[in-house]
């Protein structure tokens, strides 16, 4: 629900009583907590599972969001994982211009290794809502480092004319769906992973993640299927598309609960990824 430009969005409603959205536990999980400082304009938050510790583990580094999230989700995942969440502020914008300079990703990478001392396995980008602008930076530049992606209820562009939605005569700005076009035909293909989820809030002054999942789609000549499911902590999917390793996955709701809902779920997320 954050803009990628300089523009504010309709409010959404704040309050939500259709759906349950269940909470995480809200206590700690066991695990060795880290930071590193100094490589971007916030201190990134590193977290070691206990079982995972002194094992193979794989790295997730998650943009916009409660570190305890990620935390959870490396928790209980069947697979090993070391967390960096990464939080910058609101919009888009914090996000992608410190991640634009080449060779930050590899910086970064290289920062977790050293604080934890033990090498790390396939790199997984997670971004919530604004956190989709430093996904972006890092794949124009970083794409072949990074082995999936997951985007939460997270993934927009303008308008253009700028604030005209399409009912209104606007134009999506393509362009800047470039890197998540490119990224999700190498995951068609069974290179990478990518699995994008959206609910039906519409921003109005900038496009929804539903027009833009719908244009990725149509790029890539994938279409939707209607389901009815539940889905995590009372979630209510509508619909899904996939093929290969892309998979888009549709949800109800347009209130502020429902786009927390992608967040808090992100352990669900992270294992339909990989499994």
């Amino acid at each position: 629900m954050e803009a990628p430009g300089p523009w504010s969005q309709n409010p959404s409603p704040m309050v939500d009583r259709i759906r349950a959205h269940r909470a995480l536990p809200d206590r700690p999980v066991p695990g060795t907590r880290l930071r590193l400082e100094g490589l971007l304009p916030a201190p990134v938050e590193i977290f070691v599972p206990a079982r995972a510790q002194g094992r193979d583990s794989g790295l997730l580094v998650h943009f916009h969001g409660r570190a305890q999230v990620a935390e959870y989700a490396a928790h209980v995942s069947e697979r090993n994982w070391v967390v960096a969440t990464v939080n910058l502020g609101a919009g888009a914008r914090q996000y992608e211009h410190p991640l634009r300079r080449f060779g930050t990703l590899a910086e970064l990478v290289a920062g977790v290794c050293r604080l934890v001392d033990m090498p790390l396995g396939p790199l997984t980008l997670s971004g919530f809502s604004a956190g989709y602008g430093a996904v972006r930076a890092l794949l124009r530049g970083d794409a072949d480092a990074i082995a999936a992606v997951v985007l939460l209820d997270g993934l927009h562009t303008g308008y253009d004319p700028a604030g005209t939605p399409v009912a209104l005569g606007g134009r999506l700005q393509t362009d800047l769906l470039g890197p998540f076009v490119e990224y999700a035909r190498r995951a068609v293909a069974g290179t990478k992973r990518f699995l994008l989820t959206h609910s039906a809030v519409f921003p109005g002054t900038y496009a929804s993640t539903t027009e833009c999942a719908d244009f990725l789609l149509d790029e890539l000549g994938i279409e939707r299927e209607p389901v009815l499911r539940w889905g995590p902590l009372g979630m209510q999917q509508v619909s899904q598309a996939r093929q290969g390793h892309f998979q888009v996955l549709t949800y109800a709701g347009n209130a502020a609960p429902d786009h927390m809902d992608h967040l808090h779920a992100l352990y669900y997320f992270l294992h339909r990824l990989w499994w």
